[in-house]
């Protein structure tokens, strides 16, 4: 199942010799704190001018806890360019996506909806600065756009159309049924001009669009194109159309499974794409090249022990792609025809995503380190230095982290993996110590070794504790390649949890865990190694959080809204065909001899992993005797918690059970409202 994070670019080169250690902090620094985790600024995307001089990037903002709304976090739009200070260009309570340079970088265009608006419009800022203008509104939310190379003022956009007359006025009698995965409002193509009074113009395309390009030449575009809305045939069933802007198909793209990114050559006769090496791919394994007039894609990674991140044209025949492989990142050079990549020289010790490039070879990313979150950079042509952009969080330097590094352990069938262990900040010499397990989600994902401590995985905050944090890259995991990444399907809770144990095994051997007091969590796909490790697995763990997890396959499949893919990618077999296999692999199977003290966290609107799941495993333990198990249910809330109060309440409620568990007596759980006076707590000294 998909998290709320699934980072793909990670630490580099140097990390594959070993450890990435953070430096040592004066010890009159304070540890991070709850309250530190609402402060925590984070770059997201970065886009260069053509002159390669100006960097726009997004930067999420979080919201106080207790303090005014609540909701997910701002997202606002910042320039930067060498040697100057960044600047903030629309800033303050808005929410910003999908910004861009005009041709001749003169205009910033992004998507944003304003107080009063009814939609979600595309606006534009002078580069020099002024007042932000609505340039296109539509019937309903803008989802992206993308501007003509030409300077013809075309724009083309995605959106849904109006709901139907008819329609509306049922709605406002109160009729409010859904006639469920039937009446779907497909996002449409739609053309218009920038400045002028022709009223936007919707394409005749078939299905519904989630992405799309205009060619280089300005007459087509590249548009991803899905049979329906739904998240399953997004996920799997997208499919490369090149339309004129009459709307009329001129090519189509063979591309099998999911889709990434797609970008056109500079001279337009090629597109090329982050996608499936084929259609049971768990993830997007390919970087593949095909002819504008369509046709199956040419794999340029095939083989490759890597999965691509992002990538940008460099010329008509080469390009460049940020991959990640292991727990690194690589700076790669592709012939676009096939052939040998090249690694290009990238600087250590950074995570690097969102890559973008102008004309002149000049790079543009957002990237991370072990103690600093994503910030915006700048890689000059032919250069291994990256310019930082941006400071977003000077106060991180006065926290005191704990030692972050990278651990490789053998499973007990011979195969080698790796993970992302935090240490404690304090710890007596060879003194043993609580570790908790940090499961990700997927399971087709990876764990970079960047900043890794967010709401639902408190690594630093367990660290401040006294307790030991450790990511997995179990078998299945995304970052070693296709073939890696298929080697957990039709064996769910098979040899990939085995992988959790077996590291447990090593870090114990290695003198610094305490093989009593070990904790596991994690979200979605996490958290059903939890509920198998508070089950299945019970002696060998402490304690236990299970966020937005499984723990039942066979009602799992019949109420996801990816029954598709979980077919497809993940087990291979339809859900009719395997019940006896789905009982012996679900948590529920194994409540009768279940000790771990168990916190089962979950929203009640999450359309991914049914709240069933949760709910279910809480009764059964329940039916079954179990001495210690929670359910908190988060209203609204859906495959992740997005509301700043929400997230308050898991980390301190998951910091509180591992505390109680791992270095407390233990026994009962901590009373419910011990947390909430934890919350407040947290609320005021977040106001300060």
């Amino acid at each position: 199942m998909k998290t709320a994070r699934t980072p793909i670019a990670l630490a580099l080169l140097t990390l594959l010799a070993g450890s990435a250690a953070l430096a040592e902090a004066p010890a009159a620094m304070a540890p991070l704190g709850l309250a530190d985790l609402f402060r925590v600024r984070v770059a997201r995307d970065a886009r260069i001018s053509a002159d390669g001089k100006a960097v726009a990037f997004l930067v999420q903002v979080p919201r106080t806890p207790g303090k005014g709304e609540d909701g997910p976090a701002w997202t606002e739009l910042h320039v930067a360019e060498r040697g100057k200070a960044p600047r903030p260009y629309v800033t303050g309570e808005v929410n910003v996506s999908r910004v861009s340079f005009s041709r001749d970088g003169s205009e910033l265009f992004f998507v944003t909806k304003r107080k009063g608006d009814s939609t979600a419009a595309l606006w534009s800022i002078r580069r020099d600065g002024g007042e932000a203008r609505r340039r296109v509104a539509l019937p309903a939310d803008v989802e992206g756009y993308a501007l003509s190379p030409k300077e013809d003022g075309v724009v083309a956009l995605l959106a849904k159309e109006k709901k139907a007359e008819a329609v509306e006025a049922r709605e406002k009698k109160g009729f409010d049924r859904e006639v469920f995965e039937e009446e779907w409002r497909p996002a449409k193509v739609w053309v218009a001009q920038l400045d002028g009074d022709a009223p936007p113009r919707a394409l005749d395309l078939p299905g519904s669009a989630s992405d799309l390009r205009f060619a280089p030449t300005g007459d087509r575009l590249a548009v991803a194109l899905a049979p329906t809305p739904s998240v399953d045939d997004g996920y799997m069933n997208r499919k490369v159309h090149v339309v004129t802007l009459d709307g009329k198909v001129v090519g189509r793209v063979e591309n099998d499974g999911k889709l990434g990114s797609v970008a056109w050559s500079p001279d337009g006769t090629r597109l090329a794409m982050i996608c499936a090496a084929d259609r049971n791919d768990p993830s997007t394994a390919a970087l593949g090249v095909v002819p504008a007039t369509g046709g199956r894609p040419k794999d340029l990674l095939a083989g490759f022990d890597g999965h691509p991140a992002a990538f940008a044209w460099a010329g008509n025949d080469r390009l460049v792609v940020v991959a990640g492989r292991g727990v690194g990142t690589e700076l790669l050079e592709l012939p676009a025809a096939g052939g040998a990549p090249k690694r290009l020289p990238l600087a250590e010790g950074l995570v690097v995503d969102a890559l973008d490039r102008a004309p002149d070879g000049t790079l543009a990313f957002v990237a991370e380190r072990p103690d600093r979150p994503a910030e915006p950079f700048l890689l000059a042509a032919g250069s291994a230095k990256p310019e930082p952009l941006a400071d977003l969080n000077p106060w991180l330097a006065q926290r005191r982290l704990g030692k972050q590094s990278v651990v490789r352990w053998k499973a007990r069938d011979g195969v080698e993996l790796e993970g992302i262990l935090v240490e404690p900040v304090e710890r007596a010499a060879g003194a043993r110590v609580p570790l908790v397990l940090l499961v990700h989600g997927g399971p087709e994902a990876h764990v970079s070794n960047g900043w890794l401590t967010r709401y639902g995985e408190p690594g630093q905050l367990l660290a401040a504790k006294g307790i030991a944090a450790f990511w997995p890259n179990y078998r299945g995991s995304t970052g070693r390649g296709l073939a890696f990444s298929k080697t957990s399907q039709g064996d769910p809770a098979g040899k990939e949890f085995d992988d959790l144990v077996d590291a447990v095994d090593h870090l114990v051997a290695s003198g610094l865990a305490d093989p009593k007091k070990v904790g596991i969590a994690g979200g979605s796909y996490g958290g059903y190694a939890a509920g198998w490790g508070a089950t299945f697995y019970s002696e060998r763990f402490a304690a236990a959080v299970s966020f937005v997890g499984i723990s039942d396959l066979t009602s799992k499949a019949g109420t996801t809204d990816i029954p598709v893919e979980d077919v497809d990618v993940h087990m291979l077999s339809m859900p009719w065909t395997r019940f006896e296999q789905s009982r012996e692999r679900s948590p529920l199977s194994y409540v009768a001899k279940a000790r771990t003290p168990l916190l089962l966290l979950h929203g009640t609107a999450d359309p991914r992993v049914h709240p069933t799941q949760s709910l279910m495993l809480y009764r059964y333990l329940k039916l079954a005797g179990h001495p210690a198990v929670r359910l908190v249910r988060y209203p609204g809330e859906g495959h992740g918690n997005r509301r700043a109060a929400s997230q308050l309440d898991a980390a301190v409620r998951i910091l509180g059970w591992f505390e109680h568990y791992l270095l407390g007596a233990g026994g009962a759980p901590p009373a419910p409202e011990a947390a909430d006076g934890t919350v407040l707590e947290v609320v005021e000294a977040a106001k300060e």
